[in-house]
C-alpha cells in the first residue's frame, strides 16, 4: 500500500474566538471551527452534504451550514442535539427576553436538587429549577419552540464555569463539571460560596454574544439524530459528499462524568448514555473500523472523509496508524495525513498546562477518498 503524504504545520489558526461567534459553546474535547472549515472549503462545494457522526457541540454541521452546505449529524449524547439544533435556527434576542419574562421563577427545589447548593446560591438554583421544569413541561406538551430550545441550549452552557458569566460559583472550565464533593473542597480551599446572580441577564448576555457575528440564512436542509456512528442506517447509501469528524480518543475523556451537571438540567441520565470507551488500542481499532464501514457506505464515489484523531498519552501514541489499519480492505484510499501543530491555548491555560507537555497538542487528520 502506498504511503500517504504527510502535510504538517499551522494549517489553521490556533487563536481563540477567530471563527463565527455562534460556535462559542463549550464541550469536552471539541475542535475549533477552523478545522472543518479547512476541509469543507477544499473538498466540497456549496449545496453538497456534509456529515459528522460524532458531532459533539455541533462544530462541523454549524460551520458547514454557514458555508452553504447541507448537513447531517449524529451523536450518542442527547446533549449534542440540544447544543446544535438551536444554533442553526436562532431566535431574535427580543424573543428570548420575552420568553424569559413568561417563565415563572418560583420553582420548588427538592431534596435532590439541594445538593447543588455547593454550586449555586439558593435563589439562583430556584431559577434554574424553574427554567428546567418549564422546558420539561413544554416538551411534554409538544409546545417547545425555538425560544425554549435556545434558552435550554444557553442554560446547558452556563451551568458551571470559572468566570462570573456562569450560574455557578467559580469552579473548573465549563466543559467539565466536578462532583459535589470536589466542589465543596474547591469552595473551602478558595474561601468562596455561591453568590446571587441575575440568571435572565446571564442568558441574555450569552445570547447577544453568540449572535454578535452576522448570521446568514441557516434554514438549509439538515438532519440530526441521537444515534451511534456504528449504525448510520437512517442515512441513505451514497448520499454524503464529505465527512469531517473526530471519534472519542480511546478512554481519554469520561463524557458521562464531565457532563453530569448539564445532563441533570436537561433531564438526561448520563450513566445510560452508551459512550464508547476503549482502553485497548485493539478494541478502539475495531470500533473505528465499524464506524468507517458505515461512513464509506453513505459516501458518494469520489467523496472525502477527514477523520481527526490527535495524539494521546503525552504525544507517545499517534492514532493515525490505527485509523489506516482500520480502513484496510474498505473502499477508502488513505491519501494524506494532515498534522496541525497548535500553540499554547486558552483551555490549556485554565488547567495550568504549558504547550507541548500534556494533553492533545496536534490535530492529526487522516484524509480518505472513496474509490
Amino acid at each position: 500500500m502506498k504511503k500517504p503524504e504527510y502535510i504538517s504545520g499551522e494549517l489553521w489558526t490556533a487563536k481563540q474566538c477567530q471563527g463565527h461567534s455562534i460556535h462559542e459553546i463549550s464541550y469536552r474535547a471539541c475542535f475549533k471551527p477552523q478545522l472543518p472549515n479547512y476541509f469543507i472549503a477544499r473538498f466540497s462545494e456549496r449545496g453538497d452534504t456534509v456529515l459528522d457522526p460524532f458531532m459533539g457541540r455541533g462544530t462541523t454541521p454549524i460551520e458547514a451550514s454557514l458555508m452553504g452546505r447541507k448537513v447531517i449529524g449524529s451523536d450518542v449524547n442527547p446533549l449534542s442535539l440540544m447544543l446544535t439544533r438551536p444554533r442553526l435556527n436562532p431566535p431574535k434576542p427580543h424573543m428570548v427576553a420575552r420568553r424569559l419574562d413568561e417563565i415563572p421563577m418560583d420553582g420548588v427545589v427538592d431534596a435532590a436538587a439541594e445538593t447543588l447548593l455547593v454550586f449555586y446560591h439558593p435563589r439562583v438554583l430556584q431559577k434554574i429549577v424553574s427554567i428546567k421544569e418549564w422546558i420539561r413541561q413544554r416538551e411534554k406538551d409538544e409546545a417547545l419552540d425555538e425560544a425554549d430550545d435556545w434558552i435550554r441550549m444557553v442554560c446547558i452552557n452556563r451551568m458551571s464555569g470559572h468566570s462570573p458569566g456562569f450560574f455557578s460559583v467559580r469552579t473548573m472550565p465549563p466543559n467539565q463539571a466536578v462532583s459535589v464533593e470536589a466542589q465543596e473542597k474547591i469552595n473551602r480551599k478558595n474561601n468562596r460560596r455561591p453568590q446571587d446572580k441575575d440568571v435572565k441577564e446571564i442568558i441574555l448576555r450569552k445570547t447577544l454574544s453568540l449572535l454578535r457575528s452576522p448570521m446568514p440564512e441557516m434554514r438549509r436542509k439538515m438532519r440530526f439524530k441521537c444515534a451511534s456512528a456504528r449504525d448510520l442506517g437512517w442515512i441513505a447509501d451514497e448520499s454524503v459528499d464529505l465527512t469531517v469528524t473526530s471519534p472519542p480518543f480511546m478512554n481519554v475523556v469520561d463524557y458521562a462524568r464531565d457532563n453530569w451537571l448539564r445532563c441533570w438540567f436537561a433531564g438526561i441520565d448520563a450513566e445510560k448514555i452508551p459512550f464508547d470507551h476503549h482502553g485497548k488500542k485493539e478494541n478502539w481499532g475495531k470500533f473505528v473500523r465499524k464506524t468507517l464501514r458505515e461512513i464509506q457506505r453513505v459516501t458518494v464515489a469520489g467523496g472525502t472523509v477527514a477523520f481527526e484523531v490527535g495524539e494521546i498519552q503525552g504525544g507517545k501514541t499517534m492514532l493515525e496508524e490505527d485509523v489506516m489499519n482500520a480502513a484496510a480492505g474498505l473502499p477508502l484510499r488513505v491519501e494524506k495525513i494532515y498534522i496541525n501543530r497548535q500553540r499554547f491555548t486558552k483551555t490549556a491555560n485554565c488547567w495550568n498546562v504549558s504547550n507541548n507537555t500534556k494533553g492533545t497538542n496536534t490535530n492529526r487528520v487522516v484524509l480518505m477518498r472513496k474509490r
